[in-house]
């Protein structure tokens, strides 16, 4: 009952907080890790040692992993699965369905993540980005924030910006068309994917202009409101040394973390973007 009870009090806090004006957020993807679920303990308590009073946390397990970490979180940080199918249970093998998450108390989800785009390197169909804004569209329907990750590869960031804000543009076009760029329900993750995991981390310049050219198409081709108010985290090796560097940037606001989200040093990050930001989350009451 406890942690069931801790779990709503971290998504009602996460749901008042994001009223503020681009509260920061970190997320942890722990993509298919730890092997062994007896390693979890050590993860969660890195997730509950962070401060969560200037940053939003949410961490994204394995999906084997999920119901393990989910009511374990004390301190506000939250669970949101690493994917979710279109549609909602049924025969549908292999899938995960937001109402089966539901049902155990969560209401985050990640979709769009470049592994899920087709870079494991299988001979497999990429995710599309229409199918992706499907999958956000019946997440909106049972009540969930989505984090969707967006990015390109090194082929195109080496044409330059031009190049990467339109392809940037063209992973967002759906959701746009669907209505679905609303910064109450959805932060943006950009992953400039030639940097996932190989410790070659966009510079803080690549990284800002980055940010500050999808605002500004947020800016025209949305509404000022929604790109002053929408979150776009970084995601490309961001860890505890250069996270004070990025959270500089006036764009970036907050990170989405691989490899360094299995490590000590996730706390380090957290705090390094609330200090930069400079914010206190707001409260509900009775929390």
């Amino acid at each position: 009952m406890l942690s069931r009870t801790i779990g709503r009090v971290g998504v009602l806090r996460l749901a008042t907080r994001a009223l503020a004006t681009r509260v920061p957020i970190v997320g942890g993807n722990w993509k298919c890790n730890p092997k062994s679920a007896a390693e979890l303990p050590e993860l969660i308590a890195n997730i509950n040692s962070c401060d969560t009073s200037g940053c939003e946390v949410y961490v994204c397990p394995s999906p084997l992993h999920v119901a393990l970490v989910q009511g374990k979180l004390t301190n506000g940080a939250v669970v949101a699965p690493q994917n979710c199918n279109f549609t909602g249970c049924g025969a549908y093998t292999g899938e995960m369905a937001v109402e089966q998450m539901k049902s155990m108390g969560i209401s985050w989800v990640l979709i769009g993540h470049s592994e899920r785009r087709g870079e494991f390197g299988l001979p497999t169909p990429a995710e599309s980005s229409a199918l992706l804004a499907t999958k956000c569209k019946h997440a909106y329907e049972n009540g969930f924030k989505v984090i969707y990750a967006i990015g390109e590869p090194l082929p195109v960031r080496e044409k330059g910006i031009s190049a990467v804000v339109a392809h940037c543009v063209e992973q967002l076009k759906p959701f746009k068309e669907m209505t679905l760029l609303d910064p109450d329900k959805i932060v943006l993750a950009y992953e400039p994917v030639w940097s996932i995991g190989t410790g070659i981390t966009a510079s803080p310049k690549q990284a800002q202009e980055t940010h500050a050219a999808i605002r500004a198409w947020l800016a025209k081709e949305v509404g000022k409101d929604t790109a002053d108010r929408m979150r776009i985290q970084y995601g490309g090796s961001a860890n505890a040394k250069n996270a004070p560097e990025l959270s500089a940037c006036p764009d970036v606001d907050g990170f989405l973390v691989g490899g360094a989200s299995l490590k000590a040093e996730f706390k380090d990050i957290v705090s390094a973007v609330a200090k930069a930001k400079g914010q206190k989350r707001p409260m509900a009451k009775g929390v």
